[in-house]
Formats: structure tokens, C-alpha cells, sequence
């Protein structure tokens, strides 16, 4: 019998092991300044991954990577916008099922160090807010606001249940999660808003779940960022005086781990700006510091991947960011392997076991080649079936939000109110156009409206001819006190000294006409008007091509590159690559990646060139090539001050 219990007991020990072992916990020990799982004394060196920037279907290559780095963490945001679009309307499948995403993350073997917003900047549109919250015009965000805070307990209430079983004390990756993000970089140091924010993430997660914040490394930032019962990390990148920057972290944190939440491995581009490139040989050696201090440390980015779509921020003075986010990472946008990354590697060896086994390796890329674009529509032939809600009619003109439009593109139409025979200012004297403006008279393309750039454009023509304004919303401000950045004409257009009225006002809805077909060839009417040799009218042109089933391996990653296109939006298989714009730069190539091709059909491709299409003056074509072109020669016609690795010129 003896015999027979031993084994019962072995049994369900086996069965039941986990609940009869001790609690998982993970906490801070403020006595040994340290971080404690289970008990023991633990350090994180993680690295930041977006999985909104890059396709469920490489999530595990990604991961992977990072894991066989020697990372034992990734750090993630949750962008609030890229899951409630609309009020009410949420979205968690496909590419953003972020539940599938942590536990991919749990079954490779990372923990996980969550950054849930509410706004999280990461150069994402509107910090990750959703541009709906601006329907009340003056509400103050990332405050005490009633509005704001309505709008956050609820997304909140949906999002923190959802995470809870993820936490690493039910069983799940999640070590600690970020409250806010970058607080002290705000003008408006509510200390009320933090503390709401800290019972309501209390409220949702428990009393366990290590709370903490992330700020600059200065005093000047913590003083705004931190907050009690919030435990205050720091950021900062390679050249900082490292010692000088845990001090500033020790003055709100005289004892715990010493922390740098975002170690910057490379930096943000902007568009008509080099790209930032940072050696590796400095990113390593600064690593190996904070290691060495026994500190932890999450790089950031880890891999930057891509904004897709329309998901780019922008900063101040307005400068959007590119499609590309390879923020010169360790891993590329595409998930190559980098010198940087061998580089880190080597010095994290130096500190803790690395991972046996094979790294996966650098995805294959395939140079399709060229494909031939043929002209489709203006955007002006194809207006009914690109405004799905139809005209809306004002006095004066109306904002994307009132036009209740997030992103892209709205056209607005008047006309001149008097005959100018000689060229006559069309202005934005209050800089309204946010943020690009393609101006046309009688379907005669006159020139381009930019945000601080150029606020007047010469028109001639007689009285009642027709004025097309398509205004491109770039981006929102991410970061700073103008993230409430309202998009299309903010502000009244004059026409010399006149203002312009009787607005008509076309919502457009160029990605959903894309996707099902709709931008078909012209029908044979009365050819354009001839347009001047600097610009075209904003259009559409399309083209396909066939990748062979016979061949192994494909379909592959490629990017495309628009050889003699000026700036616009590209189109594969109705999934939207994001912006072009080699014109400006330093940007050339997009990325697109495999799952989106097919090997059983003709792949699409849909552009739209917003300036100047190279098919009236020879052959049409998009080319696609196996190498990115991120760092072409930038000619800049305005000076930014971006430092960096620092984030006061951004203020």
C-alpha cells in the first residue's frame, strides 16, 4: 500500500505541481536594489518590438531573433488608436490580435515589460491616440479633462481585463507594465491625471503588477513624470554621461534597480532628412557600462519594422516620419540580421548565457522586376466612387474630424468668386493647411500648399471656375503640447484679400475603392486639360504582375521602388504600403512583404501620385528590387534641429 500511495502521491504532484508550488511573483526589492522573480534576484535586458508595425506572420521570426540575442524581455506598446479606430468599434484579430503576440512571446521563452498608454508617443500617429477624442475641439489631452478620462476608463475597461491573465503572477509574461508614457515631457504636469491613471490601472490589474513610468534622464523631466506608487525609470542612448543619467533616476529613486527603459539603438527619420544612423561600436560600448553597473536595460528599437498604412507621426516644427521605421535597429525593418545585432550580442554574452542553437536566419528577398503602370483615374474622375458619404456642404471649410475622416485624404471644392486674369494669391495666411495641399483651377494643376513651408500658390481664371484643394493629412504630431493636431483646411483660405467661401467637401475613401476594384480605366471622355510641366493632377495608376508557382520559395519579400514618381500611396493586393516620397527622401523603397503577394493570382499594384507621374514622358513603371534604399541624399530646403538623443528640440 505504501508502495501504491508513493506513487499517487508522485502523481499528482506531476498533475498538480504547479498550483502546489510557491505563487509565481516578480517585484522590486528596494533593500538590495534589485528587481525579484520568484525570489530571486533578476535583471531584464530586453528589446523593443511594435507588433503593430509588423505582420502577425513574422511575429515568431522576430521574437525568435531577439531570444537567441540573449534577450530574456521585449518590450511592446498598444497603440489605442490601431484598436479603436471609432468610438466603440474594437479590433483585436489578424495583426492586432496582441493576445496572440504575448503569448508567442511566452512559448519562445521572453517576459514581457507592457507600455498600454493610454498614449505611448512611439512615433505613431497621435502618440496612439485616437484622432476621435479631438470631436470635443478643446479637450485637453493626457489630463484631467472629464472628456479624456470618460473616453480612457472605457478603453481601458475593455484593454487591462483582457491583459490581466497575461501577468507574470497568473501564470502569463507580463513582468510590469508602463503607466502613461513620458509624462514629464508634457506641459501639463497633472499630477491628478497620473493618479487616476494609477487606480485605474490598480483597479483592473492588482495590487501586485509592478506600475512604473519612463522619462528623460533629468530632473527636469521626472519632477512632471513621476509619481508615487509608480516606480521612475529613465531613458536615454549612447554618449549620455551614464552615471550622471542614474542619478537623476536615483533623485526619484533612492533605492530599487536602476533602469533604462529606452536605450536608444539608432534614432527617427523625418522626411527631407538624412537617415539617422548610429555605430554599433557606441551602442555596444555603452551597453556594456550598464550592464557591467548591473543595470537593466531595454534597447529601443530592437527592430522598428514598418508604418504601414497611414500609422506615421510627426513632430514640431511639423515634420512627418516615413514609412519606414528601421530606426537603424539591430535587426532591420525586414527582420535582418545587422552587425549591430552580432555586436550586441557579443557584449551580452559578456553578462549572461546566450541561447544555444541557430539564429534564424535573414529572410530571402526577390528582385520581381519591373512592372508597367498605366493610368487609371484623376481622383476628380473617380470622386463618386471615392466618397462613399457623398458631398457635405459648408460656408467655411471643414476639419477631417468634423468631415468625421482619421486619415488620408479630403477633397474640397469652391470656386474663384471673381475673374483673376493675372496671377492672384490663393493663401493660407494662418498656415491651415495641415498638412499638404494639391491645388487645381478648371483641372489645371496650380501648385502645392505645405504646412510652414509655402501658404501661397498663384491661381489665374475667370469667375465660377472650379477650385480643387485635395488636402493629405501626413501624420499627426506624436510628441510635445500639439498632439490635438486637426487635420485638412484648419483655418479659412483668401483669395487675395477675400475669404473663400461655399465649400463642397468629399470624404474619401481610397483604401476600401482600392480594395474592392473600383479604380477601373477611364472611359473614353475629352482628354485632361494640358497640365504644366512641374505637376499633374492627383491620379491613379495601376499595374500587375505574375509571380511564377513553378519556383521554390515564393513568394518572397521585395521592396518596391518608384523609379521618376514624385510622392504619393502605393497599393499591393489592396493591402496599403504606406508613403512615397523619393522626391523629398531620405526614404526610396518600401517593404513589402510576402504574405501580402499571391502565386495564384495577378498581384495588383495601385498607386497614386499626388505631383508628377512619369508616364506622359516615356515608359510607366514600378520597379521591384531586392535591396532597401533607406539613406538616399537628402537636399533639404528647411533646417531641423533634432538632436540624437535628445528630446528638448521636440518640446
Amino acid at each position: 500500500m505504501s508502495v501504491l500511495r508513493a506513487g499517487s502521491t508522485l502523481l499528482l504532484l506531476l498533475l498538480f505541481g504547479q498550483s502546489l508550488s510557491a505563487p509565481r511573483s516578480f517585484s522590486i526589492d528596494y533593500q538590495d536594489d534589485c528587481f525579484r522573480k520568484d525570489g530571486e534576484k533578476f535583471r531584464y535586458i530586453s528589446g523593443s518590438i511594435h507588433y503593430s508595425r509588423i505582420p502577425r506572420v513574422y511575429w515568431k521570426d522576430r521574437l525568435l531573433k531577439m531570444y537567441m540575442a540573449g534577450l530574456n524581455a521585449i518590450q511592446t506598446y498598444i497603440p489605442w488608436n490601431f484598436h479603436e479606430e471609432s468610438p466603440g468599434r474594437y479590433s483585436f484579430s489578424g495583426d492586432r490580435d496582441v493576445e496572440h503576440f504575448l503569448q508567442l512571446a511566452k512559448d519562445i521563452g521572453l517576459l514581457v515589460i507592457l507600455r498600454p498608454g493610454p498614449y505611448i508617443c512611439a512615433e505613431w500617429d497621435m502618440g496612439g491616440l485616437p484622432a476621435w477624442l479631438l470631436n470635443k475641439q478643446d479637450i485637453v489631452l493626457r489630463s484631467s479633462d472629464p472628456d479624456y478620462i470618460a473616453a480612457v476608463d472605457k478603453w481601458m475597461g475593455k484593454l487591462l481585463p483582457m491583459i490581466k491573465p497575461y501577468l507574470y503572477q497568473n501564470n502569463g509574461p507580463i513582468i510590469s507594465v508602463q503607466v502613461e508614457n513620458e509624462y514629464g515631457s508634457y506641459f501639463a504636469c497633472d499630477y491628478n491625471y497620473l493618479r487616476h491613471l494609477t487606480k485605474l490601472f490598480r483597479s483592473h490589474l492588482g495590487e501586485q503588477v509592478v506600475l512604473f513610468t519612463t522619462d528623460g534622464a533629468g530632473l527636469n523631466y521626472l519632477k512632471c513624470g513621476s509619481i508615487q506608487d509608480l516606480y521612475a525609470t529613465v531613458d536615454f542612448g549612447p554618449g549620455t554621461n551614464i552615471t550622471a543619467a542614474f542619478e537623476a533616476q536615483r533623485h526619484a529613486e533612492p533605492h530599487g534597480p536602476l533602469v533604462n527603459s529606452e536605450y536608444y539603438t539608432g534614432w527617427l527619420d523625418h522626411w527631407g532628412t538624412p537617415h539617422s544612423v548610429v555605430p554599433s561600436a557606441a551602442v555596444a560600448k555603452s551597453l556594456n557600462k550598464m550592464l557591467a553597473m548591473g543595470a537593466n536595460v531595454n534597447l529601443y528599437m530592437f527592430i522598428g519594422g514598418t508604418n504601414f498604412g497611414y500609422w506615421n507621426g510627426a513632430n514640431e516644427p511639423y515634420g512627418s516620419q516615413p514609412t519606414s521605421y528601421d530606426y537603424n535597429a539591430p535587426l532591420t525593418e525586414a527582420g535582418d540580421l545587422t552587425e549591430k545585432y552580432y555586436a550586441i550580442r557579443a557584449v551580452i554574452k559578456m553578462h549572461s548565457k546566450i541561447p544555444e542553437g541557430p539564429i534564424p536566419p535573414t529572410t530571402p528577398k526577390y528582385a520581381y522586376g519591373t512592372v508597367g503602370m498605366k493610368k487609371l483615374q484623376t481622383i476628380s474622375d473617380a470622386l463618386e466612387k471615392l466618397s462613399f458619404s457623398g458631398p457635405v456642404k459648408s460656408m467655411y471649410p471643414q476639419t477631417f474630424i468634423q468631415l468625421n475622416q482619421a486619415f488620408a485624404y479630403v477633397l474640397y471644392r469652391t470656386t474663384l468668386p471673381v475673374t483673376c486674369s493675372t496671377p492672384t494669391p490663393l493663401s493660407s495666411p494662418l498656415n491651415g493647411v495641415h498638412d499638404r495641399a494639391y491645388v487645381s483651377v478648371d483641372g489645371v494643376s496650380v501648385g502645392i500648399l505645405e504646412r510652414n513651408k509655402a501658404i501661397t500658390v498663384n491661381v489665374t481664371g475667370k469667375a465660377g471656375s472650379q477650385v480643387d484643394i485635395l488636402v493629405e493629412n501626413m501624420g499627426r504630431i506624436n510628441y510635445g503640447k500639439r498632439i490635438n493636431d486637426f487635420k485638412g483646411l484648419v483655418s479659412n483660405l483668401t483669395l487675395g484679400r477675400d475669404t473663400l467661401t461655399g465649400w463642397t467637401m468629399y470624404s474619401l475613401s481610397i483604401d476600401e475603392a482600392v480594395s474592392q476594384g473600383l479604380l477601373g480605366e477611364k472611359e473614353s471622355t475629352p482628354t485632361d486639360p494640358p497640365q504644366p510641366a512641374a505637376l499633374s493632377l492627383p491620379a491613379f495608376y495601376g499595374g500587375s504582375f505574375i509571380i511564377p508557382d513553378g519556383i521554390p520559395d515564393l513568394p518572397q519579400d521585395t521592396y518596391i521602388k518608384l523609379p521618376k514618381w514624385r510622392k504619393g500611396q502605393v497599393w499591393i493586393n489592396g493591402f496599403n504600403l504606406g508613403r512615397y516620397w523619393p522626391a523629398r527622401g531620405p526614404q526610396v523603397t518600401l517593404f513589402v512583404p510576402a504574405n501580402i503577394l499571391s502565386t495564384e493570382a495577378p498581384n495588383n499594384v495601385t498607386v497614386l501620385e499626388l505631383e508628377e507621374a512619369p508616364c506622359s514622358s516615356g515608359p510607366c513603371t514600378v520597379e521591384f528590387t531586392n535591396t532597401p534604399i533607406l539613406n538616399a541624399t537628402v537636399t533639404s530646403h528647411h533646417k531641423q534641429h533634432w538632436g540624437l538623443f535628445t528630446k528638448e528640440d521636440l518640446l
